[in-house]
């Protein structure tokens, strides 16, 4: 493992405990602040938050199993492992914090509800928000560095990363800072109207909120485990380092496949200069497969398959 990617996956380790110990006190704090104020947005607040400590602790499971070393039974490592890992996670939100919240404001819609002191809630949902701030800034911190080493902007290199740890800390913390101005909104609105209605209200939009999340992660890393593509930048980063290369006279075929969280594996058929035959080739094959990871710490694997070009082959 290069240190490039020990930093990357330090950060990522890092900035997933950060949000798993602010959620796990934030989670208790809006549980007390719900059962004082009977509020249904609270305590839906109380459910995603603890839903994301949970997440959290599996992220950090995932990103345990994704960095085992590659064996025998898997000689590829276990990179995708940190996919199933997540999938699971984002389940374990839609289930318990946007089921718990849809269900809970559809009750308190149905049957009513009977706010009692508030004071305490705003004061919680205004601490929360201080701490899902700084949970937020560390994520968007981590992500503004890795994009600007690959010259993106960050929106872009969220909607494209395949290190969904970080993508589900910052989605997440983005639900979470929503989530608190609804609850907050669904507590004033009910003071100010005195029907607990909009109260319900702000629970199932969290609940909606919640399911969004959820959904976006369970898609970005069903994609990942079936076996994506890296991106199109890479690939043609990848094509002009490969023909560049003195003994390379073109790329027939190029397939990169994620295999997890920074890792990446490279197959490409090469057409190499027709004088480049016996050992010759084989130390320009070990030439080339050097300098792309040399060049891209993330890529794990190189297979290189000596080709002839479309050109040749018609020929021959």
């Amino acid at each position: 493992m290069g240190a490039g990617e020990t930093n990357e996956s330090s950060e990522s380790l890092g900035t997933v405990l950060i949000a798993g110990a602010a959620n796990l006190a934030i989670a208790l704090a809006k549980l007390v602040a719900g059962l004082i104020s009977s509020s249904a947005s609270m305590l839906s607040e109380a459910a995603h938050s603890a839903a994301d400590t949970v997440t959290e602790v599996l992220l950090f499971t995932a990103i345990r199993h994704g960095e085992r070393p590659a064996d025998r039974r898997h000689p590829l490592g276990h990179g995708r492992a940190s996919y199933l890992w997540a999938i699971i996670a984002a389940c374990f939100t839609m289930v318990v914090g946007a089921g718990f919240s849809l269900t809970h404001g559809w009750h308190t819609i149905s049957h009513g509800e009977e706010l009692g002191d508030v004071a305490v809630s705003y004061i919680v949902l205004a601490v929360s928000f201080v701490i899902e701030s700084v949970s937020l800034w560390r994520g968007w911190s981590q992500l503004r560095k890795e994009a600007g080493r690959q010259q993106v902007t960050s929106r872009r290199l969220l909607s494209r990363t395949a290190d969904t740890m970080l993508k589900a800390v910052i989605l997440e913390d983005i639900a979470a800072l929503a989530g608190l101005l609804l609850a907050g909104l669904g507590l004033v609105l009910s003071q100010v109207t005195g029907s607990a209605t909009w109260d319900g209200v702000a629970s199932i939009a969290i609940g909606l909120l919640l399911l969004g999340v959820a959904l976006t992660l369970i898609k970005t890393n069903a994609s990942l485990l079936i076996g994506q593509a890296a991106s199109s930048a890479l690939e043609d980063e990848i094509r002009t380092v490969l023909v560049a290369q003195p003994e390379v006279e073109g790329v027939v075929d190029l397939v990169t496949v994620v295999m997890g969280p920074n890792q990446v594996m490279v197959a490409a058929k090469i057409d190499f200069l027709d004088e480049t035959t016996g050992e010759r080739l084989e130390l320009a094959s070990d030439r080339v497969e050097q300098c792309l990871t040399d060049r891209f710490p993330e890529i794990k694997q190189v297979f290189l398959d000596p080709t002839p070009g479309r050109s040749a082959a018609q020929e021959a």
